[in-house]
């Protein structure tokens, strides 16, 4: 079983950025497509952004295609989301995931998938 631990999170302006990270060990991810989730309080964890095994397609949430980018270095055992011009409503603790399904350009978990401890994100008007 893969292990993750997500870094990066903390408190932001409206309009700032983060870049959070995503380290695996235990496994090497090179063959699992990696994504982002988020849950804000009192609400569902929802799908933020996938990127397949080989780096080479990613899908983004409406509400944050434009603004936030996946990406991934094999090498490193690690997956990254920049987050620029972020909003008030992007506040939420953030997931990182592994070996996900990527189905109609959205990442979908399965009983397979990993998932890491989370990294608040708060962004402040």
């Amino acid at each position: 079983q893969v292990q993750l631990v997500e870094s990066g999170g903390g408190l932001v302006q409206t309009g700032g950025s983060l870049r959070l990270s995503c380290a695996a060990s235990g496994r090497t991810i090179s063959r699992y497509a990696m994504g982002w989730f988020r849950q804000a309080p009192g609400k569902e964890r929802e799908f933020v952004a996938v990127i397949s095994w080989g780096g080479g397609s990613t899908y983004y949430a409406d509400s944050v295609k434009g603004r936030f980018t996946i990406s991934r270095d094999n090498a490193k055992n690690t997956v990254y989301l920049q987050m620029n011009s972020l909003r008030p409503e992007d506040t939420a603790v953030y997931y990182c995931a592994a070996d996900l399904e990527i189905r109609r350009a959205t990442g979908v978990p399965t009983r397979r998938t990993a998932w890491g401890q989370g990294t608040q994100v708060t962004v402040s008007s």
